[in-house]
């Protein structure tokens, strides 16, 4: 079989476990994949052959809609690569993201309709705590170059980078809510507050529910000044985890952080990762047990 090279060449941030005293703190959450990205694995497991599973690619490429070209714009575009992809989420009603997906290459667009039917129908916080090693489980190695591979995998990359954009903007729509909420609540009551109470108002406006990512955020803007910065608190999603580990705190304990800084400019992703845990080190040694990263350049972004 004749395969077509797209020359890409692309970094996969992932999980991270150092070596050394970190190791037993900082490790990948293990979940499990949703129904339908875990019965497309099923299928292509089912085929031995790499030919079929070549032409199970361009049957789900025959499947998918073609994109408006409003949607062909270089934030939807997979950056770095000669075949032009682009995916675009739809949040639902309920809360879930719909994908659509297109490429002027029609092997290239099997394997990205491969992705919007996997991870359709789940929620943003779902998509982006999905590991990577379904695309192995596929078993098509044999079936791409190695450069689709890699373009495979930034495809999955950039669709988890849109769905922590999504959640991100969810949170903070939730926090907006709220304090217009409490704005709203604070002025029912005319009355002129004494000043003792003003003064503990102002306590308890000071103290933050979120000190440990407040912390983080914190030491990353000041030692890598980043461009970006989007930190997700996914603590609720192993409160199991921490009780196991025996956390003293039962939250802020695992968080998604996307970073884009100059700072990584010639590193590696294992450099960047190391970069960041060393500027995190407190927070490793207390009550953060994982970190899963997207560290990027500008140009990367």
């Amino acid at each position: 079989m004749k395969f077509l090279d797209t020359k890409c060449a692309f970094s996969m941030p992932l999980f991270h476990q150092p070596r050394g005293r970190m190791s037993g703190r900082v490790q990948a959450s293990t979940t499990q994949l949703p129904e339908r990205l875990d019965t497309i694995v099923a299928s292509f497991k089912a085929v031995p052959d790499p030919m079929q599973r070549y032409k199970q690619l361009l049957f789900y490429a025959s499947k998918i809609e073609p994109l408006e070209g409003a949607y062909k714009v270089e934030e939807n575009k997979v950056k770095g690569c000669v075949s032009q992809v682009w995916v675009v989420p739809q949040v639902q009603e309920d809360g879930t993201v719909q994908w659509m997906a297109d490429s002027d290459s029609q092997l290239t667009k099997g394997l990205a309709a491969l992705l919007v039917q996997g991870l359709s129908g789940i929620t943003p916080k779902e998509i982006i705590t999905i590991q990577p090693e379904f695309i192995t489980e596929l078993g098509l190695q044999q079936s791409l170059t190695p450069s689709r591979n890699n373009g495979f995998l930034n495809m999955f990359k950039l669709m988890q980078s849109k769905a922590l954009e999504l959640a991100m903007e969810s949170v903070n729509a939730a926090s907006s809510g709220a304090a217009t909420a409490g704005a709203r609540d604070a002025t029912v009551n005319d009355t002129p507050v004494e000043s003792d109470q003003e003064e503990h108002h102002s306590e308890e406006q000071e103290t933050s529910s979120t000190p440990v990512g407040d912390s983080i955020r914190r030491k990353l803007e000041q030692e890598l000044e980043p461009t970006k910065l989007v930190i997700l608190d996914e603590s609720s999603r192993h409160a199991n985890h921490a009780e196991r580990m025996g956390a003293a705190s039962q939250g802020e304990t695992h968080f998604t952080i996307e970073i884009v800084s100059d700072k990584f400019q010639g590193l590696t992703s294992i450099k960047r990762h190391r970069l960041v845990y060393g500027i995190l080190e407190e927070e490793l040694e207390g009550s953060v047990h994982a970190l899963s990263l997207v560290t990027k350049t500008p140009e990367e972004a």
